[in-house]
């Protein structure tokens, strides 16, 4: 069946994307001076008004593109833009038609346009010339051949087809320069290329001959790569957008090496096929985010929750569903999975992220086969243009500590450096519940790492990332007063211990093939070593994980940019040694793998199908397709629809640690499979979402609604409902399922202030072995609300900022306990609750800031996290029955200092 539905999905796309090349439609470009977002508006309106089938308008690029039947006259919809009072290539506005507009769309009128009846050549000057071409592969070899002829510096014009250059006249010429670049193809005011040269071009680059010079080129094709983009193994085709674009990434990345920095705070893309968040570094000053599990308080996407009142440990979930089911990476290599799963959030600090990428619903299939709910990806710092060295101080009011150093500095014109050390240490016994009980762990953890970066994609076109990652972490909880270094059978109080070593090394590696910016080979490689020794009360557990990763992949086109591939090779070893109680699990997981995926970009509409086969040596082969779709049905309103699969190995003690701290022994209901006698995990997911811009309050907003749904195939139960006294795990028999829908609106009633609201709708459910039942602590219905403003800055870069965020959370499903003593039941539902933070900061200059925060303001707290805390070795104890906050309110304070 749904194998039948996948088919469907595909071909209406396919449908979809016969029906949008049906279309014939005459497509022009056409310079037009314009200033704002109400100018774009005005300009785009105009245009369909006059008869455009689509007219989209850049502000940055002062470029108007046309979709007309072959009846309509361009010169007749730019005459009526100049009435409108915008000036443009072909028509000045009216002085009185300019004055009319508002104080804000005034732009510099220093364009010449030319008439309908008189075309006349740009205005240029001494040291510009007219150089034909297309798209960024042209830009790349027409700026190279300048140089190679002695330019100091060249910058080629897609809009205007015209070369800006600077040289000694003692060294060379224009005349020399112009030669040698018609030499490699491309004709310009004073020399013809050569048929066989211009021929031997790539198609994307083969240029209309016969456009006279000055004339715009209808077939520029650039791409715009948006804010954080670095969800996907890919070197972009043109991986140096639009200079002029501000929602331009100056990053340029080879099959996933990001060699230069982001900008921007958090931008949902629309650029992107998927549902992809981008969130930069200064989102997250707007909270305390210590550490990953802390870094998404301002999103609505990701719901954060407590998951054990004894071990304090925090968990992700999203659309729904656990942490396990999304793809968490770090520099696109996998990161928090198999034996870190209940504690990995904890070891990337917040202060080491430069950004974070958020992908809902099925990722490319160049990242892996695991992601099912979505992927979210952490990129370490790693730019700068001038040595920067950054001291963070934290400390909250209940015995808590860290510091961070950072260090960002270029070695010379290629390579660059980063060193990162983070340490914490938490020393105080906070009980706010009166239950003898540490509402967390106290311990350290120390926290450093190395990176080393090579750019020379303009020259040699090469680039490599390295980095080194060391991790020391110790906990320790339970009753007040326990002692880790007294044996445990030799003391009355009940302990936790967690001590947890890893290592890491990893190097990512690209080349972009010499006049072919569209064609990259990248090679990435990580090794992991994780080792965890710990205790809950009288039970052991321990495990070791040694993980090799490494991919390969290639990049290209098919005739143009337009049309885009990737196909490459993956391989992944986990060798798993656990050791529960007295019972030993040992395995080793081999699995080579292959992937394709093609991407199909028109003027409206991106397409992305890709599918991967996977040999795994206990779980079989796997065939793993994916697909993402987006439409802009105008410039504002874009359309999504995505389908995949995805597959995962259970780690059924790793990934359930926050059950041990109980009285529930372990049962596995084998099922024939070779990993704890289960068979692997695997689901399909199907998402479609719109996202809509709009103008409130006179400023730029945007509605977003999405719903996903994800149908396991198979799927590793855990059933707390059988017995309060058992933790038991078995393979579904029957139907699993959950249904996200999330609508957020984000907008600014007035300068400076920011407003975020959200509603998510979660339906989950699974047949257990009793029959259908909710998942448990999963709230139905969850509201969320972040206001956000900022004072102006001053001459120096002083300011104020006030952040603070609100998430209610409903009714959920609890655990059946009905056997246990009636003092000992909890209730069918929880309450509904609402927790409060906030966080003041103020920026003394661009070195200094100072910020005050606080978390869990409302005081809600779990009366009662600890079931029978006063006997926990009795039959009733269970630390794991987490639905809010373990901890009352909690004030922070915090110094950042720049060097």
């Amino acid at each position: 069946m749904k194998l039948y539905i996948s088919k469907v999905i595909l071909g209406l796309f396919l449908l979809f994307t016969q029906f949008i090349f049906a279309q014939n439609l005459s497509k022009n470009q056409f310079t037009v001076k314009g200033n704002c977002d109400m100018c774009k508006e005005r300009i785009e309106n105009t245009a369909k008004k006059a008869g455009a089938k689509e007219a989209r308008y850049s502000i940055d690029s002062q470029i108007l593109t046309l979709e007309t039947d072959s009846n309509i006259s361009t010169d007749d919809i730019l005459k009526k833009v100049a009435e409108a009072g915008h000036d443009n290539e072909k028509f000045k506005a009216s002085d009185a038609n300019y004055e009319a507009l508002p104080g804000c769309c005034h732009y510099n009128r220093d364009l010449q346009p030319k008439t309908a009846e008189n075309h006349e050549h740009h205005s240029k000057k001494e040291n510009e010339f007219y150089v034909k071409g297309n798209c960024e592969s042209c830009k790349t070899r027409i700026e190279k051949a300048a140089k190679d002829a002695g330019a100091d510096s060249a910058e080629w014009n897609a809009e205007k087809q015209m070369v800006t250059l600077n040289f000694n006249p003692a060294k060379t010429s224009s005349d020399k320069i112009l030669k040698k670049i018609a030499d490699v193809g491309h004709d310009n005011e004073k020399y013809k290329s050569s048929d066989n040269t211009y021929k031997n071009l790539p198609s994307c680059c083969l240029y209309d001959r016969e456009i006279p010079f000055g004339e715009a080129n209808p077939k520029v094709h650039f791409e715009e790569n948006e804010i954080g983009k670095g969800d996907e193994h890919s070197v972009h085709s043109n991986h140096e957008a639009s200079n002029n674009d501000p929602q331009t990434n100056d990053e340029k990345s080879i099959a996933g090496v990001t060699l230069t920095g982001t900008k921007g705070s958090t931008v949902l893309s629309k650029k992107e096929a998927g549902l992809v968040f981008n969130i930069d570094k200064k989102e997250l000053l707007k909270a305390a985010c210590c550490n990953l599990s802390e870094s998404f308080e301002t999103n609505a996407t990701v719901d954060v929750s407590f998951s054990n009142a004894v071990t304090g440990t925090k968990q992700l979930k999203m659309l729904g569903l656990d942490q396990k089911y999304t793809s968490l990476t770090k520099e696109l290599l996998p990161e928090i999975r198999g034996l870190a799963s209940a504690y990995g959030l904890n070891f990337i600090p917040g202060r080491w992220i430069e950004s974070i990428q958020l992908t809902k619903g099925g990722s490319t299939v160049t990242n892996g086969y695991e992601s099912i709910t979505g992927q979210i990806n952490t990129e370490l710092l790693k730019h700068a243009d001038t040595p920067e060295t950054s001291l963070n101080l934290f400390s909250d009011f209940n015995g808590r500590a860290e510091a961070n150093f950072t260090n960002v500095a270029p070695i010379n014109e290629h390579w660059s450096q980063t060193f990162l050390l983070h340490g914490n240490g938490t020393f105080g016994d906070t009980d706010m519940n009166d239950d003898g009980f540490l509402d967390r762990p106290k311990g350290t953890q120390l926290n450093a790492a190395y990176l080393l970066n090579y750019n020379d994609l303009d020259h040699s076109g090469l680039g490599s990332h390295f980095g080194i990652n060391f991790i020391k972490d110790e906990r320790t909880s339970g009753q007040i007063g326990f002692d880790k270094k007294i044996p445990q059978d030799k003391q009355s109080l009940y302990g936790v211990g967690i001590d947890i070593s890893r290592f890491q090394v990893w190097n990512k590696t690209g080349y972009v093939f010499k006049g072919k910016p569209y064609q990259s080979l990248g090679w990435m490689n990580q090794y992991t070593y994780h080792q965890q020794d710990s205790f809950f009360g009288l039970r052991n557990y321990s495990g070791k994980q040694h993980t090799y990763y490494s991919n390969l992949i290639f990049e290209s086109i098919l005739g143009n940019t337009n049309h885009k591939y990737k196909a490459g090779a993956s391989f992944m070893y986990d060798g798993y040694e656990e050791t529960y109680l007295t019972n030993n699990f040992k395995r080793n997981e081999i699995v080579p793998g292959a992937f394709a995926e093609y991407t199909l970009t028109g003027l409206k509409y991106t397409l992305v199908a890709g599918a991967r086969v996977d040999f795994h040596n206990l779980a079989g082969t796997q065939f793993t397709p994916r697909m993402n779709f987006k439409y802009d049905i105008t410039p504002q309103t874009i359309l999504r629809l995505s389908a995949g699969r995805g597959f995962r190995t259970a780690n059924v003690f790793a990934e359930s640690q926050q059950y041990f701290a109980s009285n529930r022994s372990i049962q596995i209901l084998q099922n024939g499979g070779n990993i704890y006698g289960l068979k692997p995990e695997i689901a399909w997911n199907y998402g479609a979402s719109l996202q809509q811009e709009f103008k409130l309050f006179g400023r730029k907003s945007t509605i977003v609604a999405d719903f996903f749904r994800t149908d396991f195939q198979d799927q590793v139960l855990v059933d707390l409902d059988k017995s309060p006294q058992q933790l038991t795990f078995y393979n579904l028999e029957g139907k699993s399922f959950a249904n996200s829908f999330q609508t957020q609106l984000d907008f600014t009633p007035f300068k400076n202030f920011d407003v975020r609201l959200a509603y998510k709708y979660y339906d989950v459910q699974a047949d257990y072995l009793d029959g259908r039942r909710e998942v448990p602590f999963m709230a139905k219905n969850r509201g969320f609300v972040n206001l956000a403003y900022s004072t102006n800055k001053s001459e120096k870069g002083a300011f104020w900022s006030f952040d603070t965020t609100l998430n209610w959370v409903g009714k959920q499903r609890l655990p059946n306990t009905s056997t246990n003593p009636a003092e000992f039941q909890l209730p069918m539902y929880s309450e509904s609750y609402a927790v409060l933070n906030a966080q003041i900061s103020r920026n003394f200059n661009k070195k200094i800031r100072a910020y005050l925060g606080g978390e869990n303001l409302t005081s809600y707290y779990q009366k009662n996290a600890i079931v029978d805390f006063k006997n926990p070795f009795g039959n009733y104890f269970d630390g794991g029955m987490v639905y809010a906050p373990i901890m009352k309110a909690n004030l922070y304070v915090g110094l950042d200092v720049t060097f």
